[in-house]
């Protein structure tokens, strides 16, 4: 089967199962051809809990799956590609993060949706890249800890005087790739492009950005703004975006070091087969689901 036949086969069964498709920003150029919606992952779990769909594909990562279904627990949620798993995510586990806490018994806990519901479900209060600052600064906590990025939690310290975020040691491998001399060669090349950050990068590339924002902050910022030329600090998967949806403007990527594999793992075949198949479908345990959609809940009540 060429591609169109696969993209025809897989709207068919769309429309057949009631299906919704969701492909995070970070995904396969492709995946786009047959996605009915484009973002950062909470957005997506939201609009899929919204809409009446029955089954939803998740093309993603692990834990984006695993929101979805938090978040929309009587529909199908079928994760093409099970092995494709967040490097961060997996660098906290539940028994490490009782551990984290049992240290610093008095600190709510932050959870970074980039995490899995075990992790989600014991932590106080959800975030994502783009209200981190917010959903801290509202707990009105002099002591916080934040899970499970180091990266987006020293950049919620740096922004905060009055609150001592205390980070676990996990990371964005891909983001951690970008360092800061990456910065200074590429404003040296395009002096006139703003340099736009997205916050789980480390703290000495953040200090040299004009914008800092999560992904659908960073593709708003350049939809929007005059400039005609832009540096892109975060997966590559942004820039071939907005490279196709604005050709009138420049992309430049900070550095080829910045795809992230794990994305990369679904195609257009894996959807196909997980609509006919109905491959693999997401399922989480009742409690453990219903204590991370607290958090989430409590997240999104934050104004």
């Amino acid at each position: 089967m060429n591609q169109s036949e696969i993209i025809q086969k897989i709207n068919k069964l769309k429309k057949e199962q009631n299906a919704v498709i969701l492909a995070h920003c970070y995904q396969r150029l492709e995946i786009d051809e047959v996605a009915d919606f484009v973002g950062d992952s909470l957005y997506l779990s939201k609009v899929a809990a919204e809409s009446n769909a029955d089954v939803i594909v998740f093309a993603g990562v692990t834990f984006m799956a695993e929101t979805a279904k938090i978040l929309s627990p009587e529909k199908k949620v079928l994760f093409p590609r099970p092995e494709a798993g967040c490097y961060m995510a997996d660098m906290i586990k539940s028994e490490d993060l009782l551990e984290f806490k049992a240290q610093y018994p008095n600190a709510p806990v932050v959870c970074y949706v980039n995490s899995s519901a075990e992790v989600k479900a014991l932590s106080d209060i959800c975030c994502t890249s783009a209200n981190a600052v917010a959903v801290v600064k509202s707990l009105g906590a002099k002591e916080v800890l934040f899970v499970p990025d180091k990266g987006l939690g020293g950049y919620v310290n740096s922004q905060l005087s009055d609150v001592n975020v205390i980070s676990f040691p996990g990371f964005c491998p891909t983001h951690m790739r970008i360092l800061p001399e990456d910065i200074d060669k590429m404003r040296a090349k395009y002096p006139k492009a703003p340099v736009l950050v997205h916050p789980e990068c480390r703290i000495e590339v953040i200090e040299k950005a004009d914008y800092i924002g999560s992904t659908s902050g960073i593709m708003k910022f350049a939809k929007e703004s005059s400039a005609k030329q832009f540096i892109i600090v975060t997966e590559i998967g942004v820039v071939e975006r907005l490279q196709r949806d604005f050709p009138e403007k420049e992309f430049f990527l900070i550095t080829e070091r910045t795809t992230c594999e794990n994305m990369k793992w679904n195609t257009l075949s894996d959807i196909l087969i997980s609509l006919e198949k109905g491959l693999y479908e997401v399922e989480l345990d009742k409690e453990t689901s219903i204590k991370a959609y607290l958090t989430i809940k409590k997240m999104l009540d934050v104004k």
